[in-house]
């Protein structure tokens, strides 16, 4: 026993003990290594031989010191084959290891699936065991499941289930089990039904073989490692007994795990993608989260994802495989295309909880016109097991009957890994075409899809997202994993730009490729779709906390080396008793003008006003008045006024906002008789999925927060900044404190927020009325943006209570309205004229202290005249995610010196880096990757 998972080499070499069936081991997450002598008996001679293995946890088995198959007896993978036929020269003795992990297949929850682990569970070997293996009994039973399956999903109006229920019964009459002469004859009857073929119309089911492994879910990261081990050892063994089994499978990030891992196991597997059985699909380093990603992030994904199925293997993916993710953003269509793929597969929308969704196999248009063609498994499943009730549903569920003839069919045991059995094999290879069922073929993903492509004429579109109706409360559960992405994608971005422009400065500076790509793997990693959702046990919590610390520090030491380079090692560092300047460089494409805090003597900070070129810098300028100073009055009655020109705002004693009014219209924003920043608890109970789901009854249970623990006072009086504070009181454990900041010459009112919380089923959201009135919404999605209706009109509408966006959402009417900015959030929701921004969640499972303890964030509000976009909003929300960077240098002044910039408003230059990939990908067929654009050498700053 060992608390770590130890290599082959390793363990083997440790002492071992005598055991029985039945001995206990553990506790979970430990690891058991059993050394097993076998001894076959020589009256077995000629026979079939298996082991035979059950246990509580899951096993990986290594026979000459390598890994041969996975045993799982909840994946239906409890007996390995010794040998095919005992003959004379084979060792009549050998000697197997078994690596046992203390976990199940579904990890180790205690009294359910998705509870917190038990980390004190106990685990037992229940068989250890060799036995002949009776063949012509199997595959008699085979032929009589079959029959059963069709007598029974037919119907009774089906000629063919009876001629099948006939069938079957007259094998039943025919077979003596003392007379396995018999069997042969029994089987007879059962190819003569399997032999009757179906006609040219026949729908045609594509079987692919899939092993659905979650990167990290009820089990840690490294878990997952031995996971993809044991389940594709096994695949491979299917396919060195079956040359027609297909085995897809995604993730770029696993299969990095196996080569670094199991060197000899990758070996095998580069030798089934030769030759075509072994399939890499996807193009993605995980099989990531659809929603919140940033757009630069979704790129990277498919950037690293290809780019390593190309080194290893040769090619590209061709289709983006994503079927368990929790949605999907309508930017998708684009990227897939940029990124050279024109085909989708996915399944999750089956889960719908109020509209089935009305395809299976259709065109996805995203928001810029990007169309790819898109296919749902129409039995609605990643893990089928090849019965004959799941090869019928595929072909009667389909909603696209008379437009496509083809449907795909992914067969195998998933999440928890597993994949397909030789009994699934042999089920669909009974039905390959039998008269009454649908032609079963085994395929491959691009034979499917290029079938699909052959006649794509009456195919119908789906225009804009793919929203899934569950799940939504994902968007918030784990707010720390939530703001530490966003702020991990912010400093991958400046570290990026920052040294590009190095390069430019010094011929010396070596861009920092490779660790840069190490970092963003971590990123990419942590974006798997049960991690950034939240809805993973504690330990991969923590894991991903670990990896977004080391993107921080090394983010930080990288972006510390550009700066150096580019400033020539000007830095006040050097020499302490210099005069000290101050450099604000800006890493976003516009011109900034913000208040920024300068490092002064003991501790104290200067506030300036500076603008600054786009993605460059500028001297720091003396403090001095601004044009038009933030004015601060409190009241008697505790209301302040904060003003700075631009807007005015009024609030009350317990920080609700009264009034918010743009001088420059004496337009309202707040509607007469309510106020906005107004704090809201729900009761949060959803019907099974914890930390996954929040219900619309939520809603029924709203209760404003009202209980003043320290009333608004004034922090900063005025001048470049006013600030007031306040807290609340929001349960007899939890805390709110808040400070409302205005800045000169800023179009928004900041609120930076900080809650101690210790909640169980609470649901805190943050409410903004606007005085508009219109029927839609817009929220910020990757590289755009899209609109939602704000009114309950139809079952579509009324699913989407609860919804996602990324930096800003805004609601206006014509000539006006008001954008709910924030720096770490992503659930929200716009009901009527009610900007409403989620907050935090307190879901008990599968992690029993979900965002427990002390959060920081920050939310803006921004009204404006006219559009959104001609008011700036987009670059404001950018603005606040992405901070000035305050540089300080030497005695040497610098004149301002923007790197790039861009003519129009509308266009976002998202990042500049060095390019990377193969030459593969620059060319017809293969598009450069949409993130890389080649850094300019002609960009040189001048002091």
């Amino acid at each position: 026993m060992t608390p770590e998972r130890m290599p082959y080499e390793q363990a083997i070499q440790q002492n071992f003990r005598m055991v029985k069936v039945g001995d206990a081991f553990g506790p979970t997450w430990w690891t058991c290594w059993f050394r097993v002598e076998v001894t076959i008996p020589k009256t077995w001679m000629g026979h079939e031989i298996h082991f035979l293995w059950e246990s509580d946890g899951e096993s990986l088995l290594w026979r000459n010191g390598e890994p041969v198959q996975g045993l799982t007896k909840m994946g239906e993978k409890t007996s390995y084959i010794l040998t095919d036929k005992m003959k004379e020269g084979d060792p009549w003795s050998l000697t197997l290891y078994v690596e046992t992990a203390c976990n199940g297949l579904f990890g180790a929850g205690k009294g359910s699936m998705i509870a917190p682990p038990d980390n004190e569970k106990r685990f037992n070997v229940t068989r250890a065991d060799m036995a002949v293996f009776h063949r012509d009994v199997y595959d008699l039973m085979m032929d009589m499941e079959i029959l059963l399956g069709m007598a029974k999903c037919l119907g009774e109006g089906s000629q063919r289930s009876f001629q099948a229920l006939y069938t079957a019964n007259q094998m039943v009459n025919m077979c003596d089990p003392t007379d396995p002469g018999t069997f042969s004859t029994a089987r007879s009857l059962a190819s003569g039904i399997f032999r009757q073929r179906n006609g040219d119309s026949q729908h045609t089911i594509h079987a692919i073989g899939h092993c659905h492994i979650d990167s990290a879910w009820l089990w840690p990261f490294k878990e997952t490692i031995r996971k993809c081990a044991r389940s594709w050892s096994s695949a491979i063994q299917l396919m060195e007994k079956n040359p027609q089994f297909t085995f897809a499978c995604s993730q770029a990030q696993q299969y990095e795990w196996v080569k670094r891992y199991y060197p000899s196991l990758y070996s095998r597997i580069k030798e089934y993608v030769r030759a075509g059985q072994f399939i890499p699909v996807g193009g993605t380093w995980v099989e990531m989260d659809g929603n919140l990603p940033s757009g630069e992030s979704m790129v990277r994904q498919f950037l690293q994802g290809q780019n390593f199925f190309l080194q290893e293997f040769g090619k590209v993916c061709s289709e983006f495989w994503l079927p368990d993710t929790f949605g999907y953003s309508a930017q998708l269509p684009q990227i897939m295309r940029g990124c050279g793929i024109q085909r989708f597969l996915t399944q999750k929308l089956s889960w719908n909880l109020v509209n089935s969704f009305p395809h299976h196999t259709f065109f996805w248009k995203g928001i810029d016109g990007s169309r790819v063609l898109a296919h749902f498994p129409p039995g609605d499943s990643y893990g089928m097991e090849g019965r004959v009730e799941e090869v019928l549903k595929t072909m009667n569920n389909n909603k696209d009957k008379g437009r496509v003839n083809h449907s795909a069919f992914l067969y195998g045991f998933g999440d928890g890994g597993g994949g397909p059995t030789q009994i699934m094999l042999d089920r669909l290879e009974r039905m390959k075409d039998t008269d009454g069922l649908p032609r079963v073929y085994f395929s491959t993903p691009d034979r499917f899809f290029s079938l699909l492509e052959r006649d794509t004429g009456q195919l119908c579109t789906w225009v804009g997202e793919l929203f899934l109706e569950l799940h939504n409360g994902s968007y918030t559960t784990h707010a720390q994993i939530k703001k530490e992405n966003r702020d991990c994608e912010q400093i991958l971005h400046d570290v990026e730009l920052l040294s590009s422009l190095a390069l430019t400065r010094s011929e010396s500076f070596q861009y920092p490729s490779a660790e840069l790509q190490h970092l963003w793997r971590l990123l990419l990693l942590n974006q798997f779709h049960d991690v950034l959702p939240g809805s993973c046990i504690q330990q991969v919590v923590d894991d991903a906390l670990t990896y977004y610390g080391e993107i921080r520090s090394s983010g930080s030491r990288l972006l510390n080396a550009a700066i150096w380079s580019l400033f020539g090692g000007e830095l006040s560092s050097r020499d302490p008793s210099l005069p000290r300047n101050f450099l604000i460089f800006n890493t976003l494409s516009w011109e900034r003008t913000e208040v920024v805090a300068l490092p002064g003597a003991n501790g104290a900070e200067n506030l300036v006003l500076v603008t600054v070129p786009s993605m460059g810098y500028t001297q720091a300028p003396a403090p001095a008045p601004p044009p038009h100073a933030v004015r601060v009055v409190q009241e008697a009655d505790g209301s302040v006024t904060l003003e700075n020109g631009i807007i005015r705002a009024h609030l009350d004693s317990m920080g609700h906002l009264n009034s918010l009014v743009l001088v420059s219209s004496d337009r309202e924003t707040v509607p007469r008789g309510v106020f906005g920043n107004q704090f809201v608890m729900f009761d949060d109970i959803p019907l099974y999925w914890d930390a996954w789901d929040v219900m619309d009854y939520h809603l029924e249970t709203r209760k404003p927060v009202t209980k003043l623990d320290q009333a608004l006072e004034v922090g900063i009086p005025g001048g470049l900044r006013g600030s007031v504070h306040f807290s609340l009181q929001l349960s007899n454990r939890s805390i709110l404190t808040q400070e409302i900041v205005l800045d000169a010459a800023s179009p928004y009112l900041q609120f930076h927020t900080e809650v101690d919380w210790y909640e169980s089923h609470k649901f805190l959201k943050v409410e903004f009325p606007v005085w508009a009135q219109t029927t839609n919404a817009t929220y910020e999605i990757q590289f755009g943006h899209i609109q939602r209706p704000t009114h309950y009109n139809t079952s579509w509408d009324w699913a989407r209570f609860e919804v996602w966006a990324h930096r800003w959402m805004d609601l206006s009417e014509h000539g006006f309205g008001m954008a709910l900015l924030n720096n770490s959030k992503y659930g929200a929701s716009v009901r009527n004229n009610i900007l409403s921004l989620s907050l935090l969640r307190a879901p008990k499972s599968p992690d029993a202290n979900a965002d427990m303890g002390h959060h920081q964030f920050t939310y803006a509000i921004m009204p404006h005249m006219g559009t959104f976009q001609d008011s700036g909003v987009i670059q404001a929300a950018y603005n606040l995610n992405y901070p000035l960077h305050v540089i300080p240098t030497g005695p040497v002044l610098y004149r301002p010196w923007s790197a790039f910039s861009v003519s129009s408003s509308a266009v976002v230059l998202e990042t500049v880096k060095q390019l990377e990939g193969p030459e593969e990908w620059d060319g017809p067929g293969h598009p450069l990757p949409l993130c890389s654009p080649r850094p300019r050498r002609d960009c040189t700053p001048v002091p």
